[in-house]
Parts: C-alpha cells; structure tokens; sequence
C-alpha cells in the first residue's frame, strides 16, 4: 500500500486503490479535520452516518452479486462498484465516529438497526436470492447513482473539509456507476420483450422509494453550507432518468410513495423488513468473534 491510512489516499495518490484493503490506523491523518465555526458536531456526525450508511449498505447488496451475475464481466464490475461505495462509506464513517468515540467497524458492525441512517432504497431485498432480479437491481444502482452523483457534485462545496475531499474522489467513480447502469438499462429496456418487461418491473419495484431520497431531513436543514438539500437534487436527477428511460423505451412508473412509520422512514432508523436480516448477515462474523482483526 502507498499509504497507511483511510484518508491519506485522498491526497492525490492516483495509483492507490482507496476501497482496498485493511490495517489503516491514523485514519484522520492526512486531511484537514476542523470542524467549521457555528456548525453542531452532532449533526455533522449524524449526516455522514447518513451518506455513509447508503454507500455501507447499498455495498453489501451489491456484493450479493458475487459469482451470481449474468456474466462473468458484470459480476466484476458490481464488485467493483460495491468496493467504490465501501471505500466511501469508510471514510465517512471514520468521520461521524470521531464525533461519537467510535471507530469504522464499530459503527459499521456494532449498531443496531435503529441507528442506522440509510435510505430505505439501499436496503430493499432485489436480489439475487428468492425473488431477486437483475433489472431490478440495475434499475436501483441507475436511480441510486444518479442521486448521489448529483449530491456529490454540490458538495464538494460544503464547508466541512472531509465532507468535500470525500466528495471530490468519489465523483469519478460515481459517474462510472451511473453510466453502467444507464447502458445496462437502455440494452434490456430495448432488448428482447422479455428482458424490456424485467426492465420495466424493476423500475416499478424501486420507483416507490425514490421519493424519500429528496425529503428534506431536519439535519440536514440545519447544516446549511456543509450538507446539501436533496430537495435541490430533484429537476437534475430527472432528467437524467427521463433521458435514459426514453433511450430504452420505458416508462416512468407512477409517482407511488412507500409508506411510513408515523411519518419517519431511512433517515430517522425506521427500516424496512429486508434490513434486519442484511444486518445479520453483515455483522455476523464481527458479532461471533469480538475484538478480531485479520
């Protein structure tokens, strides 16, 4: 490794693979760590909780795929697309935890389900086990990708210097997220009957959470100049998604909104049923063996 630390890659080592790898320690040194001025340290942390659980567990549904996908190629390039968003959830992650006293792994593989922060578009259960499909996964990385570039893109301006190194690198790889799932989309949207109507269903099982990636959570109201409004994000994301779906000859699937608890969802640790049975599996052999490195 070139360098030995979680941070320490975003300093311009182009040759280093950030998402790789184990044994970092320092894991703030390397990158200007200052809080901003006027801004709640708990909000802050709450908000990478946030972006980084996304990344977290959208990763490992990703990674589901391994040895499943319909290709060899494909089944590499989910896996490197589930490493991009680990690498980003790490970082973001080490941040919140030196606000909370925590570390990565235990935030990552310690908390329960009410105290993570992720949207519930990450979590939903598309596969590959019973049930799962494909199209409907390509058709969330599309819909997931498109978001968090749009997101990524504004805060590389945000005034918290992590926030916005985390940003700076992940742009590129996100833009190769969305594209591959854009050209995943249009070649079974305007493929076969068969693989147009999988393509079609899958957009029809994601399109009921999509609406939550564009509420406004109180957190991120107050961080004004560090987080970025979601509801800021909606025109630009639809086009996107209105130029790939005419491209592949879908149709945009009718604006139904997944219910809520009391009107809490991702954001406030309310989750769907497919989240605990992600945590079990993920925590799992952290949770067996305490206290464990390799």
């Amino acid at each position: 490794m070139s360098f030995d630390n979680a941070y320490e890659s975003l300093l311009g080592h182009e040759d280093s693979h950030w998402a790789f790898g184990t044994g970092f320690s320092e894991a703030l040194s390397g990158v200007n760590r200052e809080f901003p001025a006027g801004v709640d340290r708990d909000d802050i942390a709450t908000y990478c909780l946030m972006l980084g659980d996304d990344a977290l567990i959208f990763s490992q549904r990703l990674s589901e795929w391994c040895s499943r996908a319909p290709e060899l190629e494909e089944d590499i390039a989910l896996a490197n697309i589930a490493l991009d968003l680990l690498g980003q959830a790490r970082m973001l992650l080490t941040r919140a935890g030196e606000v909370l006293g925590k570390s990565e792994d235990d935030l990552a593989y310690l908390r329960d389900e009410r105290e993570f922060r992720n949207v519930h578009l990450a979590e939903i259960d598309c596969g590959p086990g019973p049930g799962g499909d494909f199209g409907t996964t390509i058709a969330r990385l599309l819909v997931f990708s498109s978001w968090r570039l749009a997101l990524f893109s504004r805060l590389r301006g945000s005034a918290d210097p992590v926030l916005a190194a985390v940003a700076e690198k992940g742009l590129k790889e996100l833009a190769y997220h969305r594209d591959h799932a854009a050209q995943w989309t249009v070649r079974l949207g305007d493929g076969t009957d068969e693989s147009h109507r999988r393509m079609q269903a899958g957009l029809e099982r994601v399109w009921p959470f999509v609406d939550e990636l564009f509420a406004t959570h109180p957190v991120e109201a107050r961080l004004a100049g560090v987080a970025v409004d979601p509801a800021s994000l909606k025109s630009e994301v639809d086009g996107v998604l209105e130029a790939v779906f005419s491209a592949a000859g879908l149709s945009r699937p009718a604006d139904t909104r997944a219910a809520r608890v009391a009107g809490m969802a991702g954001r406030d640790g309310v989750h769907t049923e497919a989240m605990g049975y992600l945590l079990a599996e993920m925590q799992h052999l952290h949770r067996s063996l305490p206290g464990a490195v390799w």
